[in-house]
């Protein structure tokens, strides 16, 4: 264990203890004569609890916030689990991909080409002014779902069951924690966004909930850093920053796991960084 705060034992460090726990970080905190000490057991945590500790001590508002979470029913032994009424738009748009997956045959059927971003029977798109003009065409026909569909139309069971699952983890808390209306604004955004990029870059043939995780897991990592109140490991950051590069390289294609829908992953990445820049975290946990 590492040594790296010592404090009077007046100062309540309680609620700070189970926080970091909740966050699964190792620690135990002892007296020492008349004073209490802070141990970590890995070192490369010292910076950010250090930072989280002031922020927690010098901000009525944190400590708050701290013992709300505390105290959460959706946290059991220090871990994130809702239930589905913790989070009902997010379990909706899981059982609509779900749905969409089972009525267009994974995307086999002629149902597949009412949903995505424009009829590929309709239009020529094989270069990016055609591809403009073809969607310009189905929005001035009113056809406008056709920007967010996509994101429910799914080809294996496996691509959506990992869709769901990411979704649930990271978007049940951006329910729980920053409200519904945070999360609308969130699939509205990297929907549009994420599409929009997939669908001028490589033409009408994608789908998938992933441009909307990817738009999330980028909302989270960087507004976490403003106001910490969600719960992933930080590994996850990097592991999907580096199958979206991944993604760009033949690698995918020789494992035989198909073409991704890579500039989706961006999109969806730089919309979340982007809402997460220019909209403040909520003040409460849930609204």
């Amino acid at each position: 264990m590492y040594r790296v705060k010592q404090l009077d034992t007046e100062t309540d460090l309680g609620g700070f203890s189970q926080w970091l726990r909740s966050r699964g970080v190792p620690h135990r905190i002892s007296e020492e004569r008349g004073f209490q000490v802070l141990w970590l057991e890995d070192p490369e945590h010292a910076e950010p609890v250090l930072e989280a500790l002031d922020r927690y001590l010098a901000e009525p508002d944190v400590r708050q916030a701290v013992a709300k979470q505390n105290r959460s029913p959706v946290f059991v032994a220090g871990r994130w689990q809702p239930s589905p009424r913790h989070a009902p738009i997010v379990l909706g748009m899981i059982l609509l991909g779900v749905l969409m997956a089972w009525v267009t045959g994974l995307g086999t059927n002629q149902l597949t080409a009412g949903l995505l971003i424009i009829d590929p029977r309709m239009y020529d798109w094989g270069s990016v002014a055609d591809r403009i003009d073809a969607l310009s065409a189905t929005l001035a026909s009113g056809q406008v779902w056709r920007l967010f569909t996509p994101d429910f139309l799914h080809f294996s069971w496996t691509h959506i069951i990992f869709n769901a699952v990411m979704l649930w983890f990271l978007g049940s808390q951006v329910e729980w924690f920053d409200g519904r209306r945070r999360l609308i604004v969130l699939f509205i955004v990297t929907s549009l966004l994420s599409n929009g990029l997939q669908y001028v870059v490589s033409g009408p043939f994608f789908g998938g909930l992933s441009g909307v995780v990817y738009g999330i897991l980028g909302y989270c990592w960087l507004s976490q850093r403003n106001r910490p109140r969600f719960q992933f490991p930080p590994a996850l950051v990097t592991f999907a920053v580096v199958w979206m590069v991944i993604g760009f390289t033949p690698l995918p294609e020789v494992l035989g796991l198909g073409r991704m829908a890579n500039e989706a992953h961006l999109g969806g990445f730089v919309a979340g960084l982007i809402l997460a820049a220019v909209l403040p975290a909520p003040g409460s946990a849930q609204a």
